[in-house]
């Protein structure tokens, strides 16, 4: 975030130094303003869509005995699939319902027995 900061003072004190006349002044600011939006989209906004493309499509493969993680940290085993909510079982007899945004990734098979 630092970098950003740094970035868009150098751009400031460009921009406020040069003389209006000069037309390669507001060239190479328009060029510097195109080239922090061309990082900025490949630092930030594309890795966000790829995590959440990877997630929504964790989401759909969701099926029953699958074991997952919640974004709590509850470990648990897949008993029912409904749009909305999923059915995981974390102990013996202990089932607890959780939305479907809620898990945040799914473990190998057997993973529970072993923790």
């Amino acid at each position: 975030m630092r970098w950003c900061l740094i970035a868009l003072s150098l751009f400031a004190t460009t921009a406020y130094a040069a003389d209006p006349a000069q037309g390669q002044s507001m060239i190479s600011s328009l060029l510097m303003i195109g080239g922090f939006i061309f990082i900025m989209y490949f630092v930030a906004i594309r890795p966000q869509t790829k995590r959440a493309k990877e997630h929504q499509q964790l989401i759909t493969n969701i099926a029953k005995d699958d074991e997952v993680i919640t974004a709590g940290g509850i470990v648990g085993k897949v008993l029912r699939v409904s749009e909305q909510f999923i059915v995981i079982n974390i102990a013996e007899g202990i089932e607890v319902k959780v939305q479907k945004q809620a898990i945040s990734a799914t473990v190998p098979k057997g993973t529970m027995k072993t923790i």
